[in-house]
């Protein structure tokens, strides 16, 4: 293997890995470094793959429980077991790693195994296992991701205090979980241990869950998570948090009192967030800067103070998303090919894979508010939706936002079964600047549950058929 390179990726994640195979299949001589030992960062091996196996290995276990009976299929004697479910997420994971290392072969990506660290704007250096190779390159993307935060003065052991990746590999159901940080992660790890048995408390510093998700959908949300049987400690600070050994004691209290109170609970899941990842690259020594937050600081073309440095995905601002750094990774692939790298960050997906799921593209209405923005609302109900009513999956609605002069989508907000796959329409709407009229014309098959689109799309003309 030669050791010359148009363009060396640091990081294999989805944004990490997308960007070499892409910069290959444009013709340049990629190669990506990697130290976990697999590809697919965190994404792929301890995060959304993972996380998404079981959440519904979970789902399918409540179901057979809990609503199957009602249905008329009887189920006796259903049992769980933990390590069958951990082996079946291990093997999903284990498959898709392999998946990415083949296609680094089909389009001739340089798979490079150790902790890379930029000694110059031409030149990586790969450390593995004590070796030490030196690489020259023309250009470098960094697409080390991001890890997760804890609170100030508490230690993650992954054994009584975890983060997502300990929740993800639980030897038993806990009695008890609490979950500090009520986002994405800790709503999504704790529908999974409530679903097979666990007590679930979450504490949340704001008034709301899900912050910087529309309010009335985040609303809806934790009024459905209640009637499953999560309860919530909203606007309330975590003052302390203590391991015991047989449990842990977290100290809180509300932020509108002085009162202090505590709760104890077996496991403690520490989901406040995550930071970008870039220890250890030399970043300060080779000039590239980063903002307050710990993020590198880049243009419109990815470029970081050194102009053949590049960075992409969690270590850039934006939301934190897989598929936020896989368009990234192909923009600047492109853009390393003379083309025209772009990515629209109006229209960027955002899913929590609960049930039921929770998706939103564009703007929210207190975002639209905030703006100044005239717009009109359409809003339809899963119960009034034919598929959702007869598959017992009548939680939620659609709900869009469209300009109220020029009827252009600016937002859709849905939480509902399968609304995860459902956004990709409105997606696809808002990045072909459709009308809420276009999607309210577009005929839809049914029975589906993409009949609620349709639906919520005439509803801002105030003309839904169905409700």
């Amino acid at each position: 293997m030669s050791d010359n390179f148009d363009v060396i990726v640091i990081g294999g994640g989805p944004g990490g890995y997308v960007c070499a195979i892409r910069a290959a299949q444009l013709g340049l001589k990629a190669a990506c470094v990697e130290s976990r030992g697999t590809l697919g960062g965190t994404c792929l091996n301890i995060g959304c793959i993972p996380s998404k196996s079981l959440l519904n290995l979970s789902e399918n276990f409540h179901k057979a429980k809990k609503d199957f009976s009602s249905q008329g299929i009887e189920v006796s004697d259903i049992k769980l077991n933990v390590e069958k479910m951990m082996n079946n997420k291990n093997k999903s994971v284990q498959i898709l790693t392999k998946g990415v290392e083949f296609l680094f072969k089909k389009n001739k990506v340089s798979y490079l195994k150790g902790k890379g660290v930029i000694f110059s704007p031409s030149s990586v250096v790969v450390y593995d296992q004590g070796k030490k190779t030196s690489y020259n390159t023309k250009n470098i993307v960094i697409a080390t991701g991001s890890s997760a935060v804890s609170l100030p003065g508490v230690m993650i052991d992954e054994k009584n205090i975890i983060s997502s990746t300990g929740a993800l590999s639980l030897k038993s159901v806990p009695k008890s979980l609490l979950v500090i940080g009520g986002g994405y992660i800790g709503l999504e790890m704790g529908s999974v241990w409530k679903r097979l048995g666990a007590e679930v408390t979450v504490i949340e510093n704001l008034p709301f869950i899900t912050p910087g998700m529309d309010r009335e959908i985040s609303n809806e949300f934790q009024k459905i998570l209640t009637k499953q049987g999560i309860k919530f400690k909203l606007n309330c600070k975590v003052l302390s948090i203590k391991d015991l050994g047989s449990e842990v004691k977290v100290e809180y209290q509300n932020n509108d009192e002085n009162k202090k109170e505590i709760i104890l609970a077996d496991k403690t899941l520490i989901a406040v967030g995550r930071k970008p990842y870039t220890e250890g690259l030399n970043l300060n020594k080779i000039g590239v800067k980063k903002d307050e937050k710990g993020r590198i600081k880049i243009n419109k073309n990815f470029q970081t103070e050194i102009k053949n440095i590049y960075a992409i995905g969690d270590v850039i601002e934006g939301p934190m998303l897989a598929h936020k750094a896989e368009e990234e990774g192909i923009a600047v692939a492109e853009l390393l090919a003379g083309q025209s790298g772009h990515v629209n960050y109006d229209v960027i997906p955002g899913v929590i894979y609960t049930s039921p799921e929770v998706a939103y593209v564009g703007k929210s209405e207190e975002q639209l508010k905030e703006e100044g923005v005239s717009y009109k609302t359409g809003k339809f109900p899963f119960l009034a939706n034919s598929r959702a009513k007869v598959n017992n999956e009548t939680d939620g609605f659609v709900k869009i936002l469209a300009d109220s002069k020029s009827d252009r989508l600016l937002g859709a907000h849905i939480i509902g079964p399968h609304c995860g796959d459902m956004i990709a329409e409105m997606a696809l709407a808002m990045e072909f600047g459709a009308s809420a009229e276009d999607v309210a014309r577009t005929c839809h098959a049914h029975p589906t549950h993409t009949e609620a689109i349709k639906e919520a799309a005439l509803a801002v003309d105030k003309r839904p058929i169905h409700f």
